[in-house]
């Protein structure tokens, strides 16, 4: 499985806010959609990824306020990306690596969503759910053996 199979499943709603916007402007959009996590973009590019892990540590730094940081302090300017073809396997390992709740999906330069450690593991889950069913009803199905030999002889 790809991580192009998750977008296609997912969407592509995609938040974003610029490094120069105040971090309380980050903070309200993230509670608002009820998202865990911004995208940083500057003319075009990735810069960073905003996630409550970040914001939280901000808080704890200015004594509990948010204050006028703006995102480009609080933001990772190193997050972790990967592309539409890699695969799950891969994702999983690097998101358990560095402790990554969401990645950025790029392509040539271009965003092309973000995926979330729960994306991932729904993708497991149901893969996993699809082919238990397929064994189950394969299983189900198995031809009775028409000349057996019997049990007396």
């Amino acid at each position: 499985m790809k991580v192009s199979d998750i977008l296609r499943v997912k969407g592509s709603t995609l938040y974003t806010v610029k490094p120069d916007q105040p971090l309380a402007e980050a903070v309200a959009i993230m509670s608002e959609k009820d998202i865990g996590s911004l995208v940083v973009m500057e003319h075009g590019d990735l810069v960073g990824m905003l996630t409550f892990r970040e914001v939280i540590l901000q808080i704890q730094k200015n004594g509990g306020q948010v204050g006028t940081t703006l995102v480009r302090t609080a933001m990772d300017d190193h997050p972790l990306t990967c592309t539409t073809q890699t695969d799950l396997d891969e994702v999983r390992r690097m998101m358990l690596e560095r402790h990554a709740r969401y990645m950025p999906v790029i392509e040539s330069r271009m965003l092309m969503g973000v995926i979330s450690f729960y994306d991932v593991a729904k993708a497991v889950v149901d893969s996993q759910n699809f082919e238990n069913k397929m064994l189950k009803a394969y299983i189900r199905d198995w031809p009775e053996e028409t000349n057996a030999p019997s049990a007396n002889g």
